[in-house]
């Protein structure tokens, strides 16, 4: 038997046409978001039958690519992400420690500083934010 009743808003989301985001009117929970792959040993939705059910009504929508402007906006969110941890968890945490810092070489310090410039550099590149080019961390980092 099962959990869902209708179905809604299906499409391929990626060009083999095998993967299909959608929403499902979940008998408990109401309307939530699902995909349906092939692959997913989750049988909690049956695949087989969902698929069987838009094949029938004929109700997936093609696959669209996303838009320059669609993977532009991914590109920097994932870049501006990465940067962020970076800046976190390895260079923030010696720059704003006056004891770590002090314990660093001048040199050190120097790299540090050439490196978190890079970073925050990464928007000033050629190619960004399609092809960037990761500045790499002092090796004694």
């Amino acid at each position: 038997m099962a959990i869902y009743k209708n179905v809604r808003n299906a499409k391929y989301i990626e060009p083999t046409n095998t993967i299909i985001d959608c929403e499902i009117e979940h008998k408990e929970l109401g309307w939530i978001p699902y995909t349906l792959h092939p692959d997913d040993p989750d049988m909690t939705v049956d695949n087989t039958e969902l698929l069987a059910e838009l094949e029938v009504t004929n109700a997936i929508a093609a696959y669209v690519p996303p838009t320059t402007a669609e993977l532009e906006a991914k590109a920097t969110a994932e870049i501006y992400s990465r940067r962020a941890a970076i800046l976190a968890n390895a260079v923030d945490p010696l720059v704003t420690n006056p004891l770590r810092w002090d314990s660093l070489t001048s040199l050190q310090q120097t790299d540090v500083k050439t490196y978190r410039q890079q970073l925050l550099d990464i928007t000033l590149q050629a190619g960004y934010p399609l092809n960037v080019t990761w500045p790499t961390a002092p090796d004694w980092m």
